[in-house]
């Protein structure tokens, strides 16, 4: 609710900066789509990466425990 008075008194006081923000919002979105596709492949690739070098640790039992396996 907020943010919809915000842009009513942007309307209200500048309308035409208020007009092209609603103009350019979306091609802005557009233009940055493919850069959030690319930042989600390399953080995918960047986790199976760590999770290669990490799985000779924890199959040999270097991952945390919890408290139920460790008392007698």
């Amino acid at each position: 609710m907020a943010a919809f008075l915000l842009w009513l008194l942007l309307l209200v006081f500048c309308w035409p900066l208020a007009l092209l923000a609603l103009i350019l919002y979306p091609i802005v979105w557009l233009i940055l789509l493919p850069f959030r596709i690319l930042g989600i492949a390399v953080d995918g690739v960047l986790q199976t990466m760590r999770a290669i070098i990490l799985l000779p640790a924890r199959v040999l039992g270097g991952g945390s425990r919890s408290p139920d396996k460790t008392s007698p």
